[in-house]
């Protein structure tokens, strides 16, 4: 039995015969799908099983990464057009199956606490368990940020966005999560989940949910899920403690 596509469409409350119709395929094929898991549908029929279900390819296949990566590339899980285009599961999987390390290097964050409910709640209960939870936020007003926000000339700045971020935070100094400034992924996010890790680079003059994807899980040692971490590390290493940069500081650099 095919166990993640058979949960999956459980979840979904999804019948053979209603992923049959979104697949263009018989009610028999989407059977023989869940009763034997070596049997990889056709490249369409699994993208639209995986947009219908909300899982990625490689959820619901495991098997298929394997035989479609060889060499560098096998730390590529996924590729995505838009970040909004990745199921929201997919960031729900790996931040709760995270048990060592949460990153998120994103400029403002904003989007985690806009798209799952409970976030603050749920980063809580990883920190107590023994997660490492940290943030690398761009720096509201710096020069870099005010120059970002020109380019994309949205009502919701990239200042006020990281503000939200920062009111959400606050509320959880005490329970050893750790945050810290820097400029310099203002056009790459990366959040890092353990062994996964998701890369975007953000396009001129778009927003964050319009930039192109990367799921990546380590594979190797120096590979490129290696690079990025250096990347992230490298952050961290420069940025500077939220909670120890005087308001004055940041407010006298949103004014010059």
């Amino acid at each position: 039995m095919n166990s993640p596509l058979r949960d999956a469409m459980a979840r979904a409350n999804m019948t053979s015969s209603r992923l049959a119709r979104v697949c263009g395929v018989d009610p028999k094929t989407v059977d023989r799908w869940l009763a034997n898991p070596s049997r990889e549908p056709h490249a369409r029929h699994r993208s639209a099983a995986s947009q219908a279900l909300g899982e990625e390819e490689s959820v619901l296949w495991p098997s298929v990464r394997q035989l479609v990566k060889s060499g560098p590339d096998r730390e590529l899980v996924q590729m995505y057009p838009y970040r909004s285009a990745a199921p929201a599961s997919l960031w729900r999987q790996l931040i709760r199956g995270a048990t060592r390390e949460l990153t998120f290097a994103g400029y403002t964050n904003y989007f985690l606490w806009l798209e799952h409910a409970n976030f603050g709640s749920l980063l809580r209960q990883k920190a107590a368990a023994g997660v490492q939870v940290r943030f690398i936020l761009g720096e509201p007003g710096h020069p870099v940020t005010r120059q970002r926000e020109l380019e994309e000339d949205v009502p919701l700045s990239l200042s006020t966005r990281i503000e939200v971020t920062l009111s959400e935070l606050a509320k959880l100094r005490d329970a050893s999560i750790e945050a810290r400034y820097e400029t310099a992924h203002v056009s790459l996010s990366a959040f890092r989940f353990d062994d996964d890790m998701i890369v975007t680079p953000l396009l001129p003059g778009r927003i964050g949910h319009d930039a192109p994807m990367m799921h990546l899980r380590r594979a190797q040692d120096d590979g490129v899920f290696d690079r990025f971490v250096g990347h992230v590390e490298d952050l961290w290493a420069k940025g500077r403690d939220v909670w120890t940069t005087p308001a004055a500081e940041v407010a006298d650099r949103a004014q010059a």
